[in-house]
């Protein structure tokens, strides 16, 4: 909470992350990283630090701040619903309010809050095109675990070229394999804190030596630096009973996960991939668009081959790909209809797209065939999409009943490829007569 006391393990960022370089007038270090265990209070030392640009006027004028998450929907989601009702508590609420010359945002993407004062936190989606438009003061990266690539941190640094000032706040837990950005920002940034040159960058990391017993209560006590205080002994034990060792490693250890913890381990996803599978005859085909409505995939399958056809930036471009070709609207078309893809079934039905609308049960049953497929060698996968190989490397699970589905919100990918090449497996050969494909 804004006003409560530091945590010595914050401090320290804190202390560090702002220092002023007494040459120069700006911040010493323009990017800042640090890792820590979960739920040890990284939003309580980070919001504070974003208050602060667009309050404080030691920065000479209105700041912007962009805060992002691995979705524009999961950024909004904490910042609207998690952060904002902290300043609003603090002594600061008044900032934020009509009373105070400020606002909280909630229309349709143009989340975020003004401060009296002008400064403003604006949420950004995450493609590499979200942060264009305006120039940038504080760019905020939680949760970078999640990013298979830099396209986050590309969006905000363009627009911060032309401010001294500017900084860049990245955090997160520990990844896995598959987390390629943080992985390079971890490697990058210890040679940096060893190096310790006292400008540019700072890093910071708190874990668990993979050397050390991670069940030992005194090793708990010695690395992680929220432990009495937002963490509870008797919660670290609990956890260690009901999480895999993989997982626990990486939320309370900090730890990166193995490879083998994979949900779809590697080696059982490159016995199914075949350069000659090609699905043809009585083919169904898949659409599927990610939680941030900001890509999406066509995917098709015979029952027996699955390809990812196209993955492309935006949703609108489907609309288009389905009017460009007249046979394209005669596939049988799988769609879950209570996901993301709901907001361009009317538009693709209205060209004439004949969608087969899945239930919940339908795409929870559709994704244990497209697991047990692939686990027993059943299913050919033509190796055509670096998208899908990337779902399927940070796919996790939801539990769905007794089933499951692919989960957007904790795989550490995005899954849209994988959900696309499900639906098209799980609905298996058209039932329509005369569906005979041979370009797609």
């Amino acid at each position: 909470m804004l006003g409560t006391p530091l945590m010595e393990w914050q401090q320290l960022v804190a202390d560090v992350a702002l220092e002023i370089d007494p040459d120069t007038g700006f911040p010493a270090y323009r990017e800042v990283w640090f890792s820590v265990m979960r739920q040890s209070g990284k939003t309580s030392l980070v919001l504070p630090v974003e208050v602060h640009r667009c309050i404080s006027p030691v920065w000479g004028g209105p700041q912007r701040v962009a805060y992002t998450a691995q979705t524009g929907w999961e950024a909004q989601k904490k910042l609207i619903e998690e952060q904002v009702p902290i300043i609003q508590g603090s002594p600061l609420g008044r900032l934020i309010s009509k009373q105070g010359g400020g606002k909280v945002r909630r229309a349709q993407g143009n989340w975020g809050v003004n401060f009296g004062g002008g400064g403003k936190i604006d949420v950004l989606g995450s493609t590499e095109s979200a942060g264009h438009g305006g120039t940038l003061d504080l760019g905020v990266i939680d949760e970078a675990w999640r990013d298979e690539d830099d396209r986050r941190e590309q969006s905000m640094l363009p627009a911060m070229v032309t401010r001294p000032a500017a900084q860049l706040f990245g955090y997160s837990t520990m990844g896995t394999d598959a987390s390629i950005y943080l992985n390079r920002k971890v490697d990058v940034g210890r040679q940096a804190a060893m190096e310790d040159s006292g400008s540019g960058l700072a890093y910071f990391e708190w874990s668990i030596p993979e050397d050390e017993d991670i069940d030992d209560p005194e090793v708990w006590w010695r690395y992680m630096p929220a432990l009495g205080w937002t963490i509870q002994p008797e919660a670290i034990k609990h956890a260690r009973q009901t999480m895999s060792d993989g997982e626990f490693r990486r939320a309370f250890g900090n730890q990166r996960m193995r490879s083998d913890e994979r949900h779809i381990p590697a080696e059982i996803w490159d016995q199914v991939q075949d350069p000659d599978a090609s699905p043809e005859g009585r083919v169904t085909f898949a659409v599927d668009v990610n939680v941030d409505q900001q890509s999406a995939s066509v995917a098709a399958s015979d029952g027996e081959s699955v390809e990812v056809i196209t993955t492309r930036e935006g949703v609108s471009w489907l609309i288009d790909w389905f009017k460009e070709r007249p046979e394209r609207r005669r596939w049988p078309v799988a769609v879950d209809a209570g996901g993301p893809v709901s907001s361009v079934l009317d538009d693709l039905e209205r060209v004439g797209v004949r969608l087969l609308r899945k239930s919940g049960p339908q795409v929870a049953a559709a994704c244990g065939k497209m697991f047990n497929a692939v686990a027993d060698g059943e299913v050919r996968v033509r190796p055509s999409s670096a998208e899908l190989d990337a779902a399927v490397a940070g796919v996790s699970t939801k539990p769905v009943g007794d089933k499951f589905v692919w989960s957007r919100q904790t795989s550490t990918s995005d899954v849209t490829p994988l959900m696309a090449a499900t639906l098209a497996f799980g609905e298996g050969p058209s039932a329509s007569p005369g569906i005979a494909v041979i370009d797609y």
